[in-house]
């Protein structure tokens, strides 16, 4: 997992917490890092699930939640980045984008990076299923970049996540409605 996505947890948890929470969780997962991470080096993704582990035991939230929290956190700092990706889109195309546009451009700036693999079913104008693979099974942390998408764009999002990796299927359906709760 290459290090940008630990910056930005940590910037996450201090931005939460505190800086010496941050320093709390380092000290209790002694990751093979050391908590040093530079953006394009490339980190064991058993870290990011130890930190949270230790999150969730620090907050007493479901690990679950830790990720989708951290997945909204995610999306809004990329918008901030990365503005460009998300020009001229509504919701549906910025999501559908994410396989064929978004991780194609990564790709090209960091070769070694191993990223999740979207398809997508089209059954409305206002719905998307996304059919997620990833031996990471951060299927979670897609929830929350939807969920960052949907205040992004300023439209609710119901999410449906039947099919689910963690359930032990080989890949996670997330259906969405757009347009929800609004």
């Amino acid at each position: 997992m290459k290090g940008i996505v630990f910056n930005l947890l940590s910037d996450y948890v201090e931005d939460q917490f505190s800086m010496d929470v941050w320093d709390d969780l380092i000290e209790a997962t002694t990751p093979a890092s050391r908590g040093i991470y530079t953006s394009v080096e490339i980190y064991p993704h058993e870290e990011l699930l130890a930190y949270v582990a230790a999150i969730a035991t620090h907050t007493g939230a479901p690990p679950a939640d830790v990720v989708r929290g951290f997945g909204r956190y995610m999306l809004k700092r990329f918008a901030d980045i990365h503005p460009q990706f998300f020009e001229h889109h509504t919701i549906k195309s910025f999501l559908m984008s994410v396989h064929d546009v978004i991780h194609v451009e990564v790709e090209k700036l960091h070769p070694d990076v191993v990223l999740p693999n979207f398809s997508y079913e089209d059954p409305a104008d206002d719905a998307l299923v996304m059919i997620y693979h990833s031996p990471r099974q951060l299927c979670h942390l897609a929830e929350g970049l939807i969920e960052g998408s949907g205040k992004h764009f300023g439209v609710g999002v119901e999410l449906k996540h039947d099919t689910c990796m963690h359930d032990g299927a080989d890949h996670c359906v997330l259906a969405l409605r757009f347009g929800a709760g609004q």
